[in-house]
């Protein structure tokens, strides 16, 4: 049985809509889709619709309006994003991404305060360039990442209520991860997401930063940020224990690969301006190979 029959999902654009959400996680959250495939079928095409809406914001916001001045793109994502929203309100959407999003919200009743969130963080990257506190960047991580594990909560099947913060603390430590890799792409954009007086604690400042050689005071800082996503991940794991038995193997191959992102900052000497941190294969597999064996023996 595929995926869309299992999860009970009919009707040719409804299917259509799931499919389309699912190539763009395929196409573009690699580790992600990974992960998803530890799920049963029947949770999959939910998690899907939750990616492609939050990957296509993205791209509004750097990829497909990349030629359209800052207010055309602020345009652009509040007329989409205000779009879906009226939809998901409604229970019932024509866009081809948002009719799999609705379908999923209105099944598993996802608040839609947060999808609000989220576009409102997708909105301050068009304008936000610096965080000066660790305080002031939670505002756009709760929005641009945390929310997205509150959103998963209810598809993978919460034991507990505690189950939910301790999502989006494991949300948070995926986005902090990606933060620490992505500096020098980052810096292309024109913007820094790791907090600026932390940074000067360090003796770093924006100008080092754009000369872009790893220095002594540049590595101590990212050692700082590194030793925050840790933490943030092992209080998070108890939050995996506390979700049905089948979700447990997708979500602990996550916490692994994506905060595991820090191990290749580290292994690369913290060189995040000259090569950028990956995941190997043999990595992917070794965590994968494991985690599908108890994906398994949980169903």
């Amino acid at each position: 049985m595929n995926e869309l029959d299992a999860a009970g999902i009919v009707g040719e654009e409804l299917r259509a809509s799931y499919t389309e959400c699912k190539r763009l996680n395929s196409l573009h959250g690699k580790t992600y889709y990974l992960a998803t495939l530890l799920l049963p079928k029947a949770k999959r095409p939910f998690v899907h619709a939750l990616y492609g809406f939050a990957r296509y914001a993205d791209e509004i916001v750097d990829d497909l309006a990349s030629t359209l001045s800052e207010d055309e793109k602020a345009a652009h994502l509040s007329t989409w994003g205000e779009g879906v929203l009226t939809d998901l309100r409604t229970g019932a959407s024509r866009d081809p991404i948002g009719m799999a999003l609705a379908d999923t919200v209105s099944r598993f009743s996802i608040p839609i305060e947060y999808f609000e969130s989220f576009l409102h963080s997708m909105t301050m990257d068009l304008t936000v360039s610096e965080y000066q506190t660790y305080d002031d960047l939670m505002e756009y991580v709760y929005g641009s990442a945390s929310v997205i594990g509150l959103q998963m909560v209810p598809i993978l099947g919460p034991l507990s209520p505690e189950a939910y913060p301790l999502a989006e603390k494991l949300g948070t430590a995926f986005q902090l991860a990606n933060f620490i890799r992505d500096v020098g792409e980052d810096l292309d954009r024109g913007r820094i997401y790791l907090p600026l007086q932390e940074l000067q604690a360090h003796g770093v400042s924006w100008e080092i930063l754009n000369e872009r050689v790893t220095t002594p005071e540049i590595r101590s800082a990212l050692k700082e940020q590194i030793a925050r996503v840790r933490q943030l991940q092992r209080e998070a794991d108890a939050g995996i224990h506390l979700l049905e038995p089948s979700s447990r193997a997708c979500i602990e191959a996550a916490s692994e690969l994506y905060c595991g992102i820090v191990d290749e900052v580290e292994k690369i000497d913290y060189q995040i301006f000259d090569e950028r941190a990956k995941t190997s294969t043999w990595r992917r597999l070794k965590v994968a190979v494991p985690a599908y064996r108890r994906a398994l023996a949980a169903r």
